[in-house]
């Protein structure tokens, strides 16, 4: 069953409960203030008849009689019965005469008035004092009136619950339906975008919640086609990039191959796929970094670290690597309390973070002074790189995190395009940020932020 169906079908059902339940309150509300009514109208008869037969003034009892004609109907089987109290008196001849329960009279004798029902007859008594004795006035009557009021009530009742059901049914049906208009139309053209077509998008055509989901569909319409886009890049240039030493290897050992050389032509060969395999062998651990710190919102292994100490183990392992370079560390904004530069991470991975955008500082600045800073805010250590290199074009910054990408002003320096993708990977498991800015010629600043330990 289609959820438009179910939808209506549930409204309609509770609409239907909800009128046969007021329905039957107005039934039983209805009877029962009919009945009332009725013995109301019994009780009156009583007193008046009471007054008219066993009263004596002529005057009190002519006018009685004609109030009685005037405006006191006769009511379908209406019967008087006088019963005198008596002392003791059990009323067994008046409950046998009337075929009524003892205990109607003795209400009336102790309360002054009673009703019973036997059918659709009933009976009203009342208790009245006369001169000449206290009497049981007892007035039956059948209650037509009220049978037929409840009759064509219940039969109005009835043909309304039929009519307001059937029209709740189309009503829900026809709205239930207009409302899933929309969602079988995204549905429609959800079905229509593949991986082939992941340019197509949903027709923003509302300002409701539909027009939200198709919004949200198209966000995420954005996100995978960006998604597709960057793994086809990624899967070109990483072919390329392990094409291109193993060509150069196998080439290398085929003309060496070819034929009887001297020892030293073996060397220069053996030294020149050396060379390749390194490349080879960097850009495959490279890429195995990549993917064990894709995110997956864990950490392994972390520990807490200060933030200057890392700053110290990076600079000597890069005096190491790069004898002659300038980096230079800027630890004027550091706070006066150093628990403040301490954070929760995994030290070898922070460390490769950190030298990868310091090493692209060296490189890209042909060796000139890079600044390393170190500073906090309320909740956040803030590490800086700044440099005064070749900079990064404005149209290209959006895809430095692309796997493999590099700029088109990279072309004279070596590398894979993999250190900021990996950068940005190690940052988020820490759940840091990076952020980079860059003019062209001028130079470019990285920012890697992360939180500090609680």
């Amino acid at each position: 069953m289609k959820t438009h169906t179910k939808i209506a079908l549930i409204f309609f059902c509770v609409v239907s409960g909800a009128l046969i339940l007021l329905s039957l309150g107005v039934y039983f509300l209805t009877d029962r203030y009919s009945l009332r009514d009725f013995y109301k109208r019994l009780e009156i008869r009583a007193v008046v008849m009471a007054r008219t037969t066993l009263d004596h003034e002529q005057a009190s009892v002519q006018v009685l009689q004609e109030v009685r004609e005037m405006h006191l109907e006769k009511l379908p089987e209406e019967r008087e019965y006088y019963f005198r109290i008596a002392d003791n008196d059990t009323f067994d001849s008046a409950s046998n005469e009337l075929s009524l329960p003892r205990s109607f009279f003795t209400s009336i004798v102790n309360n002054g008035e009673a009703t019973h029902r036997v059918g659709n007859t009933c009976y009203a008594g009342v208790k009245y004092e006369s001169r000449s004795g206290a009497y049981v006035v007892v007035v039956s009557a059948d209650n037509y009136n009220n049978i037929t009021l409840l009759s064509h009530l219940r039969n109005f009742l009835l043909i309304g619950i039929s009519v307001t059901s059937i029209l709740t049914l189309m009503i829900s049906l026809t709205y239930s339906t207009k409302i899933f208009t929309p969602v079988k139309k995204i549905t429609q053209q959800v079905r229509e975008i593949s991986s082939r077509s992941l340019h197509l998008r949903l027709d923003e055509t509302q300002s409701d919640e539909i027009g939200e989901l198709q919004r949200t569909f198209n966000n995420m319409l954005d996100r995978l086609e960006a998604s597709f886009a960057t793994q086809n890049n990624f899967v070109s240039n990483a072919s390329h990039e392990l094409n291109t030493p193993l060509t150069a290897i196998i080439g290398q050992a085929e003309v060496t191959l070819a034929k009887d050389r001297a020892p030293g032509e073996y060397v220069e060969s053996l030294k020149v796929i050396l060379s390749k395999a390194e490349r080879l062998h960097e850009i495959t651990r490279s890429l195995l970094y990549l993917a064990q710190t894709g995110f997956t919102g864990k950490l392994e292994a972390d520990e807490s670290l200060r933030a200057d100490e890392l700053l110290w183990e990076v600079k000597e392992m890069i005096d190491r690597m790069l004898p002659g370079n300038k980096v230079q560390l800027n630890l004027s904004m550091m706070p006066e309390n150093p628990e403040r530069l301490r954070i929760i991470g995994n030290q070898r991975l922070l460390q490769i973070a950190l030298s990868n955008v310091v090493n692209n500082a060296i490189k890209y600045s042909n060796n000139e002074v890079v600044i390393v800073s170190v500073g906090t805010t309320e909740t956040e250590v803030i590490l800086s790189v700044k440099d005064r290199g070749i900079g990064i074009p404005e149209s290209e910054i959006g895809f430095i995190y692309d796997p493999f990408f590099r700029a088109a002003n990279t072309s004279p320096y070596e590398g894979y395009g993999i250190g900021l993708p990996l950068t940005r990977n190690i940052l988020r498991l820490h759940h840091g940020t990076i952020r980079v800015t860059s003019k062209v010629n001028v130079g470019t600043v990285v920012e890697l932020t992360i939180p500090i330990a609680k």
